[in-house]
């Protein structure tokens, strides 16, 4: 397997952008995207915890991907004490996917939408919270979104595959993911992963990452810290695919773990291996 760097680049103008990155659908990092945020200056660890520290969060950990959970929460805790948790070591404990603007709206004060594109889903502002060496499995958006992920005070490390590196990475059928690890690539048991090209970079307080739509993306955070993902459709296709994959998730992956259990699990685990052999027969 091989990981290519992610280009960073300052002042990209909107036609730059939608040219050489939107339509090719090519990753890339905007390093001065959210320079205008007051969000950049004032979220800091101190200010949220002192401003908003009593709110609930729900916590998820790295099991939120067995097939036998699908995104269940682990417990409840609350923002100030949760803070506290990823400031003083590694935790596998994350917030995911959590929409913090319908607990303290006036957090959206602190945002802008850019102008970059066209098709941003104003109802759709997710954060993300993580201690150090906690880690978001192999997948890609089940909506089929592009996603501008900002990171804030901290590191975060991001590894993104194109959609048609899909078979290569064992992608489960019926779903989103990959038991794929790339920052420990099990080759004897993923034997095709070793011809597949990642894009990897570290992103850094202030910087936006834009993953386009389909596009795989693993996340490991360097240090405890968290991100502002929003999220842009700009084609009627993956807006369609999107809730296909919806409905594959919610009446056919969800109801056939429910009647067959670890077996569903073994059969898109063979599946998957099946689709991978394929792409080495053809090269062979």
């Amino acid at each position: 397997m091989k990981l290519v760097p992610i280009e960073k680049r300052s002042g990209l103008t909107r036609e730059e952008f939608i040219e050489n990155y939107l339509k090719p659908s090519r990753p890339v990092v905007f390093t001065d995207l959210a320079k205008d945020w007051p969000a950049v200056q004032k979220w800091t660890f101190e200010w949220l915890r002192e401003n908003h520290g009593e709110i609930d969060v729900p916590l998820v950990d790295n099991h939120m991907h067995d097939a036998d959970k699908y995104f269940q929460i682990a417990k409840t805790m609350k923002f100030g004490d949760y803070l506290k948790l990823i400031e003083g070591g590694p935790t596998d404990l994350r917030i995911f996917l959590f929409d913090i603007f319908k607990k303290v709206p006036e957090l959206a004060n602190d945002i802008r939408f850019p102008t970059i594109m066209d098709g941003f889903l104003k109802s759709y502002k997710f954060v993300f919270f993580g201690g150090q060496g906690s880690i978001t499995s192999l997948h890609y958006d089940m909506d089929c979104s592009n996603v501008f992920l900002t990171q804030f005070q901290t590191r975060k490390q991001v590894i993104l595959f194109s959609p048609e590196e899909s078979r290569r990475l064992y992608h489960h059928p019926f779903t989103v993911m990959s038991k794929v690890d790339p920052i420990n690539p099990d080759y004897e048991r993923f034997p095709a992963l070793k011809g597949a090209v990642g894009h990897e970079t570290t992103l850094l307080h202030g910087e936006t990452i834009f993953i386009p739509s389909l596009w795989w993306h693993y996340i490991r955070y360097v240090d405890g810290g968290f991100s502002l993902a929003l999220r842009a459709n700009n084609s009627i296709f993956t807006a369609v695919r999107g809730g296909m994959n919806l409905v594959r998730h919610t009446f056919v992956d969800k109801s056939m773990t429910k009647l067959l259990g670890l077996g569903w699990q073994h059969w898109k685990e063979k599946k998957a291996a099946e689709n991978a052999k394929e792409v080495l027969t053809e090269q062979a």
